[in-house]
């Protein structure tokens, strides 16, 4: 038998080597049109900005290893430009030798990733405009920052690449420009998620520009050395980093007749075969099931490749697998001193997904409060308001926000509900967490909800209500809501009569937990007419913000 793989990165590594354990007889073959197999793409930023000190750090195998090790002939430089599903074979040209060969199949595993996208406007193409993609693209990067020693740099695009980058060249010591055609950092948040990153952003004197994207770019001679952007604004820059997104590389797919989802991805059933049963397809190229809509999306992520990977490699070689399984878009990146992290669905998504939905959102300390170091981290949980399923969740802070939503995304895995989220029985010892944990706090908040025991708002619902800051005097004073009045929690059930019982109240504090408990205090002396403010003033100030 012979497994020919095309491309040999995450996921045509991962199904060459698991083809290999399951397997010891078959023939297998890489074919890698770049110049390196299996290196860590995800590290690209930070051997750039200096974090990863060796290249070779990056490599985490090369050909001459894998053959060593697995019998695997791994071939670079070597681009595949036609499937004969007929003849069972593929057309592959040679780049270094310019010369073009046939090479025959069993099994076909299709690992043909994404490439950026790249506007079509002039000087796109210019020396000092680049990508980061490849190891390549990461070391024409290095080459320019050695030589040329630039002062600054125009990021286009503020996802998870954009920023990663951002950091990277604040790091080398250039003035950053980051821009983002949509209204916040990070898209796949919900905006007030994204505020604090804004915030980390400006307190590393990184210019965030949003609501606009590239225009043009202007070029002296052959260097660009502005960028026009469609509001008109023009930002002088030394080089340019393009992260808008990637589109699948499908174009080898489609030609040989595979079929091609509605999302643009090669379509693949439970074991990553094609519409051609000896032909398998895997990571940033394929269409995927979303783990909680279960409906066709596209999620170009590493971790879900490499699973696909693993699939189709073992189907491949053996005639039977696990399934790869559904995908959450479980995603986590580094802003600084910033952790940022989500999985399922954001609010936003899951209105337009037409999902009769709630929200909890809390701002607890990363572990036990009295223990030093206690840092605060934001977390937005997303349900299903007559089910309590668990949709998706966002978190925002520093240390413990990955161990976070990785249970979130374990419970959203299996179905879970906010019950099974605030039942769970977590590790805790004061330098780790809190005896209830902020996946416990959310979950609280989200029951108690569901329950109409915290009635919540929104800052955009409260006109026409009594505004009531039950925080201390001290945090009144440095700012409020518009015509809030201060009766501190401590002293509500002596100022009773302050407020008006006729009238809506909403009661607010900084997070929202002072907030419930004032709530709680009033319904049971009997105002009925009695919310909280979701958040508190921290999400509210961060709503503001957002628009």
């Amino acid at each position: 038998m012979r497994i020919v793989i095309v491309g040999g990165v995450a996921g045509g590594m991962s199904a060459a080597t698991r083809a290999r354990r399951m397997n010891e007889q078959a023939e297998i073959i890489v074919l890698e049109k770049g110049g390196y197999i299996s290196f860590a793409n995800c590290g690209l930023p930070y051997y750039l900005g200096g974090q990863i000190q060796q290249e070779k750090k990056l490599l985490v195998t090369t050909p001459p290893q894998v053959a060593a090790r697995f019998n695997i002939d791994a071939r670079v430089h070597q681009e595949v430009t036609h499937i004969d599903r007929a003849q069972r074979q593929v057309t592959v040209r040679d780049l270094k030798q310019n010369r073009t060969y046939t090479l025959a199949y069993d099994k076909l595993i299709l690992a043909t990733g994404a490439t950026p996208i790249i506007p079509r406007i002039e000087h796109v193409h210019a020396p000092n405009v680049f990508l980061l993609r490849s190891m390549e693209d990461t070391e024409a990067v290095r080459d320019w920052l050695e030589r040329q020693q630039p002062r600054s740099v125009a990021i286009v695009g503020a996802g998870f690449i954009g920023l990663e980058m951002a950091e990277a060249m604040h790091h080398r010591g250039l003035h950053v420009t980051v821009i983002e055609k949509a209204s916040h950092a990070l898209p796949p948040l919900d905006a007030e998620m994204a505020v604090p990153v804004h915030a980390e952003l400006k307190r590393h004197g990184v210019e965030l520009i949003t609501g606009t994207g590239l225009a043009s770019l202007e070029a002296t001679g052959e260097h660009v050395g502005a960028v026009v952007l469609e509001d008109g604004r023009r930002i002088e820059a030394d080089m340019v980093l393009l992260s808008i997104g990637v589109r699948p590389n499908t174009k080898l797919a489609a030609d040989a007749g595979l079929e091609i989802g509605p999302t643009g991805g090669i379509v693949t059933d439970e074991v990553q075969r094609t519409s051609d049963p000896d032909i398998y397809a895997v990571g940033d190229a394929v269409q995927v099931v979303h783990g909680v809509t279960g409906q066709a999306a596209r999620i170009p992520l590493a971790g879900p490749a490499n699973r696909q990977g693993r699939t189709a490699g073992e189907h491949a070689a053996t005639g039977q697998a696990p399934p790869s399984g559904r995908v959450l878009g479980t995603a986590i990146v580094k802003v600084f001193d910033l952790t940022v992290a989500t999985t399922g669905l954001s609010e936003r998504d899951a209105r337009r997904h037409g999902y009769d939905l709630d929200t909890a959102y809390v701002v607890p300390s990363h572990h036990a409060g009295y223990y030093p170091g206690a840092e605060p981290m934001r977390i937005k949980l997303v349900y299903e308001a007559a089910s309590g399923r668990v949709l998706g969740a966002q978190a925002v802070g520093g240390e413990g926000v990955d161990k976070r939503i990785d249970v979130i995304a374990t419970a959203i895995h299996f179905g879970g509900t906010v019950d099974d989220l605030a039942g769970l029985d977590l590790a805790y010892a004061p330098p780790f967490g809190a005896a209830k944990d902020p996946v416990h706090m959310a979950a609280f908040v989200a029951q108690n909800q569901r329950r109409s025991l915290a009635r919540g708002l929104t800052v955009a619902e409260l006109s026409g209500a009594q505004l009531i800051d039950v925080r201390n005097p001290q945090e009144y004073a440095r700012g409020s809501l518009p015509n809030a009045i201060n009766i501190p929690l401590d002293e509500l059930r002596e100022r009773l009569g302050e407020i008006d019982p006729a009238r809506p109240a909403v009661v607010f504090c900084q997070v929202g937990q002072r907030g419930y408990v004032a709530q709680r205090i009033l319904e049971q002396r009997g105002y009925t007419q009695v919310c909280n403010l979701k958040g508190g003033l921290e999400l509210a100030d961060s709503v503001v913000a957002g628009n």
